[in-house]
């Protein structure tokens, strides 16, 4: 029998877990799903998402805190995009995952998960 040997720092330990700590909530996912497509202003994300604005301020604390959005004031507003650009093709990534596992989750002419 091998012992296993371990890849990750305690860093990266730590990385994964803020992400997952992050798509742990259904409108934090929203949030980053959205942003991979195009910065945006938190009322619109708000409204896209069906949620009040304190909410999503309090959401995009969280994703702040963990590292994955940032802000980028514009005179009075602010906006939101995502931190790295590594971040949009890993959540495709996941996606593709996600209908691998869970083939019937998404589908028809209206899915653009793929």
């Amino acid at each position: 029998m091998s012992t296993a040997t371990a890849t990750a720092t305690a860093t990266h330990t730590a990385a994964l877990a803020r992400l997952g700590h992050a798509l742990s909530d259904s409108t934090r996912t929203g949030v980053l799903l959205a942003l991979r497509k195009a910065p945006a202003y938190p009322s619109d994300l708000a409204d896209a998402l069906g949620v009040s604005r304190q909410v999503m301020s309090n959401q995009l604390a969280c994703l702040r805190g963990c590292g994955l959005v940032e802000a980028v004031p514009d005179g009075r507003r602010t906006w939101y995009r995502l931190a790295d650009p590594h971040l949009a093709p890993a959540l495709d990534e996941l996606l593709r995952v996600v209908l691998y596992v869970e083939p019937g989750c998404c589908a028809g002419e209206n899915c653009t998960c793929a």
